[in-house]
């Protein structure tokens, strides 16, 4: 899982935020399965975060639909609408299994291919998630295609929620190892993440209204 630099996928830009206040603020606002626990390890310099509480946490919103990831998928990456939808579907999938947000695995798969499922890196890693057949054999041993994108996702995915239980929940060492990077790598993940869940909101939030609408003409 080589670290690439698409074209569209530009360095983070300056803020005042540390990096890893904002990556564990940015993953504590998910309603996943994920516990509010998790989070990353202070650094000396950072300012002790405040308990999360319920009065503190944003009230849940419900998962994102299969046609919403489509749609932020199509208009973000402006893939065809049978693969944006066979992804979506993947995703969906794997979240649900390995309770990961939906919007993390998109930011690991943005970060990571640039959601092109052919790609392949100078170390040999493959598919949407760039996962890497020699270092994972036991995982791929029967697999024929890794650029299969249900293939691929729920091998990524199954890796990455083993590198998260491996660091007791730390989700910036969890996604460094998946890159075999540095922290530079999960900020940008982190950035990923929350761009596609403000997108994944407002189109969960659009198809509401439009149902509220619809219901009460």
């Amino acid at each position: 899982m080589q670290e690439t630099y698409p074209s569209y996928d530009r360095p983070l830009p300056r803020t005042r935020v540390r990096p890893a206040a904002r990556l564990k603020r940015i993953l504590l606002l998910f309603p996943i399965a994920l516990s509010l626990s998790i989070a990353l390890p202070a650094h000396a310099d950072d300012t002790p975060a405040a308990p999360v509480t319920a009065a503190s946490t944003p009230e849940a919103s419900p998962p994102p639909t299969l046609d919403t990831i489509v749609t932020a998928l199509r208009n973000r990456f402006h893939i065809a609408y049978a693969d944006a939808r066979t992804i979506a579907r993947a995703v969906q999938t794997e979240s649900d299994r390995y309770g990961l947000a939906p919007a993390l695995l998109l930011a690991i798969i943005a970060v990571e291919s640039g959601f092109d499922r052919h790609a392949v890196s100078v170390a040999g890693a493959r598919g949407l998630m760039q996962v890497m057949p020699t270092a994972h054999r036991d995982l791929v041993a029967h697999v024929k295609d890794l650029s299969d994108p249900a293939t691929n996702v729920r091998i990524g995915a199954a890796i990455f929620r083993g590198y998260l239980d491996d660091a007791d929940g730390d989700v910036e060492t969890a996604l460094v190892r998946y890159n075999g990077g540095t922290k530079r790598y999960a900020q940008r993940v982190a950035l990923r993440v929350q761009q596609f869940d403000a997108q994944l909101r407002r189109s969960n939030g659009a198809a509401s209204d439009t149902l509220r609408t619809a219901a009460n003409p």
